[in-house]
């Protein structure tokens, strides 16, 4: 496995980090967005980072520009939808791989824009979003789904069944209306960052060992969600 570091320009005021786990052989690449809170460091995106990588997965994690500048409130969506497509661009280029051949992933905020640019542009071999902002907590008659129509890759979906952010059964009846049928992996009594109730007994590294797993089976064409 070998590790690599590289800088990415988003545009003229905005250069950001990216960390990439590259196997010796691979066929697919999977790119992870951090969420709105956190930079690529976080936990759960090293943790999918590196254990995605360990199942032959070219991994790549980047921080978006408002984290890269040490700012706290998000980038205009401008400028992450612009900090996708860059990143998207370095990982084609240096990769050599096919667009069909690239997953598009990320935590919450950074999932919500992997999915809007795959809206716009056509051919990625999957979207996956961990944890889904279906809505703002406490307004779930408010939904950020309008563009979902528009992918025409396959998606698969992780929630937590106490997502303050995803009520549950709204989001089941959006993707019962799309017109390519999405994957969704439930975590039974998981929050917003999976972490799930004492009562179900399991661990956090119990969880995130199934979510990656689930991950690396749906991208190498499994499809066991």
């Amino acid at each position: 496995m070998k590790l690599e570091n590289h800088r990415i320009q988003v545009n003229d005021s905005a250069e950001i980090s990216s960390v990439w786990l590259i196997p010796e052989q691979y066929q697919h690449a999977l790119i992870i967005a951090h969420g709105a809170g956190n930079d690529m460091q976080s936990g759960f995106v090293c943790a999918l980072h590196e254990g995605i990588a360990e199942h032959g997965i070219l991994t790549v994690k980047f921080n978006f520009p408002y984290m890269e500048q040490g700012r706290k409130a998000p980038d205009r969506p401008a400028v992450l939808e612009a900090a996708w497509q860059a990143v998207i661009d370095a990982v084609l280029e240096k990769a050599r791989l096919a667009p069909e051949k690239l997953i598009l992933s990320g935590k919450s905020m950074g999932g919500r824009y992997a999915s809007m640019v795959a809206a716009q542009r056509p051919g990625f071999g999957g979207v996956i979003l961990y944890g889904y902002p279906l809505h703002a907590a406490g307004k779930a008659g408010k939904l950020r789904a309008e563009h979902l129509s528009a992918i025409s890759a396959p998606m698969l979906f992780f929630q937590g069944t106490r997502d303050a952010l995803c009520d549950l059964d709204k989001l089941q009846a959006v993707l019962k209306t799309l017109p390519v049928q999405p994957d969704l992996h439930v975590i039974e009594g998981g929050d917003h960052s999976f972490k799930v109730l004492k009562r179900f007994n399991r661990s956090e590294q119990a969880v995130m060992d199934e979510v990656i797993a689930t991950s690396a089976a749906w991208i190498q064409g499994c499809r066991v969600v």
